[in-house]
């Protein structure tokens, strides 16, 4: 089986989200590099966010990371990610159907309306979506919910940057099962 994608959407720093809920996004990228999964993350140019500090900790693990920029240039703050791809889309629509349909399943965290946007398109393509909870945003708010009256999943929450991981992994070996 190929390595497995996972996807970290997380709150841009504009949100003013706290030094332990950073701590928390930087556990959520060591543990996907420690299970030899692939970060796929919302590259930014101008500002600091939740996805970004997940790369990081993969990257102190030795991971490979995948970067998803708005624009055509490839120049990111993560400056160390592995792979880089402009989608030549604008932030707040098109750049989250690339970086949403690029994995297998998602870790969302916190969040605005971009992370409101990766969801959605998660819900559509049938994708496993797990939230850590207690970060506030939208992820709190869909916690345990199901998006819309179609039932087809629910946005499962997890207690711990362990126990997100561990149900990414778990339910992207599925999603990878019946899709591929």
């Amino acid at each position: 089986m190929r390595k497995l994608h996972i996807g970290v959407m997380g709150s841009m720093a504009d949100l003013n989200y706290t030094k332990e809920v950073e701590l928390i996004a930087e556990r959520v990228g060591e543990l996907i590099a420690e299970e030899g999964g692939i970060l796929v993350f919302g590259a930014e140019k101008d500002s600091d966010s939740l996805s970004t500090v997940a790369c990081r900790g993969a990257k102190r693990k030795g991971g490979l990371t995948v970067g998803i920029t708005y624009g055509k240039g490839k120049k990111i703050l993560q400056s160390d990610a592995d792979v880089i791809i402009p989608t030549g889309m604008e932030r707040g629509g098109g750049r989250e159907f690339v970086l949403a349909l690029s994995c297998d399943a998602v870790v969302a965290m916190s969040g605005g309306f971009g992370i409101l946007n990766e969801l959605t398109v998660a819900y559509q393509a049938c994708m496993p979506m797990v939230v850590v909870s207690g970060m506030g945003g939208w992820s709190d708010k869909l916690a345990g919910q199901l998006m819309d009256n179609r039932q087809r999943q629910m946005v499962l929450a997890a207690e711990s940057p362990e126990q997100a991981v561990s149900i990414a992994f778990s339910k992207a070996r599925e999603y990878v099962n019946k899709y591929e």
